[in-house]
């Protein structure tokens, strides 16, 4: 038997629909489903097209030896960005970024494992977490992101958010990001930004960014920590080096260990360790100046003239980009005609090399770097050149960088690819 029903008590008041109420409903349906298609339409997967390795990517064993003897073994393009000075190799595998399409070629045969293309244009590219993060341009700036797993090729992450339209990447083992006269951000393996410093377009909450009217040089991190070499007004005869904390507890303040005030301006930082941070410093004497993160000198070099800082300091729309590579006992900088070797505790210079055309790499207990008609072999203890083993580049005289990828040698030559083997 069913309960009688009950009536409302004197007072109450009874909620009925009204037409009112389904427009209004209607309304917020509509708004949020065009919100939703306007996120689907704008998502970096929308506007793509990812052609996955067909089985997970296995890496040959690294090589052990330079070889007596280097011919080419296969040759591919990689120009889209500038900053891609040296050849980019994660997990044994050589990357090339093309216009709009990141690749993936095997180092054996130079054959394509696995392709990504989008339909903007590619701003920075770099490596890190066992993935490929690609940053595109878009109306918006160089914000929308992609990462992609290095030996299978399948998405991991994405993320899109307003950015400059002149970006460099900046990148360690632990994080990745992009750096720009504006603005630098650090993100982590889930492309979740960790840290962002500088001028912000939209300012959710005052006095969150300590020097927002100074404009950023360069940028480098390592670990904890995270190093900027800026121009401010209110220095006009000095560098700021902020050194600062890489995860802090708000991504959106800053955390300064250390202001540093170097003497001089267009100073660039060129090398960064886990608690220190190295600046070139112009001027009549050219100096390497490195800083812990507490502001404190711990190391000074007299040096040459970088005409690779001297080049960028005419270049004011975007950030400068040092060639840098990590060695087994060494930071490394080339500083456009010399290969430095530091060291990677108080990064003082310890081994200089001239002639050198881009950034080297390890091979056995040895550093080889690229010179004019080869690649050297450099002892890292004495700073000497043991061999040099000939290469023909068949006429390109520019920059050179090397890495290893399996076991091959990996030059970059300006726009081009060339893998070597014995």
């Amino acid at each position: 038997m069913n309960s009688p029903s009950q009536s409302p008590k004197r007072g109450a008041a009874v909620l009925r629909r009204t037409k009112k109420d389904f427009i209004a409903v209607g309304t917020i349906t509509a708004v949020s489903a065009l919100a939703i298609g306007v996120v689907y339409a704008n998502a970096p997967v929308r506007h793509s097209d990812l052609t996955p390795a067909a089985a997970e990517f296995a890496s040959t064993a690294n090589l052990a030896d330079l070889p007596a003897t280097l011919k080419p073994a296969w040759e591919s393009t990689s120009k889209s960005t500038p900053s891609m000075t040296k050849p980019l190799v994660a997990d044994g595998l050589v990357i090339t970024g093309n216009d709009t399409t990141v690749t993936a070629l095997n180092p054996d045969n130079g054959q394509t494992v696995w392709k990504y293309e989008r339909d903007k244009q590619l701003c920075s590219l770099s490596v890190g977490f066992s993935s490929v993060v690609a940053t595109y341009r878009t109306s918006a700036g160089c914000g929308d992101v992609t990462q992609i797993a290095t030996k299978t090729g399948t998405y991991r992450a994405t993320r899109s958010a307003t950015a400059p339209d002149d970006v460099v990447p900046i990148s360690s083992n632990d994080r990745v990001g992009t750096v720009s006269p504006e603005r630098a951000e650090l993100w982590r393996s889930d492309l979740v930004r960790t840290v962002e410093y500088g001028d912000k377009d939209a300012r959710q909450e005052p006095d969150q960014q300590p020097h927002e009217d100074c404009t950023i040089n360069s940028a480098l991190t390592r670990k904890e920590l995270f190093a900027v070499a800026e121009t401010c007004p209110d220095q006009p005869n000095n560098t700021m080096l902020r050194l600062q904390a890489a995860t802090p507890e708000d991504s959106r303040k800053p955390k300064i260990k250390a202001d540093v005030a170097v003497p001089g301006t267009g100073a660039q930082l060129v090398a960064i360790g886990q608690t220190t941070a190295s600046v070139y410093v112009p001027g009549a004497v050219p100096r390497l100046i490195a800083y812990d993160d507490k502001g404190k000198e711990v190391a000074r070099n007299d040096v040459k003239p970088s005409s690779e800082i001297d080049r960028a300091m005419t270049e004011t729309n975007k950030a400068f980009y040092p060639q840098t590579a990590d060695l087994p006992h060494h930071m490394s900088w080339f500083d456009g005609e010399r290969l430095y070797l530091l060291n990677p505790a108080n990064l003082a210079a310890e081994a200089i090399f001239e002639g050198a055309l881009g950034t080297g790499v390890a091979v056995g207990q040895r550093v080889v770097f690229p010179v004019v008609g080869g690649l050297a072999v450099g002892n890292w203890e004495t700073g000497q050149i043991e061999r040099t083993v000939p290469v023909d580049r068949g006429g390109y005289t520019g920059p050179v960088s090397v890495a290893v990828a399996g076991s091959a040698l990996v030059e970059k030559r300006g726009d081009s690819i060339v893998a070597l083997r014995g």
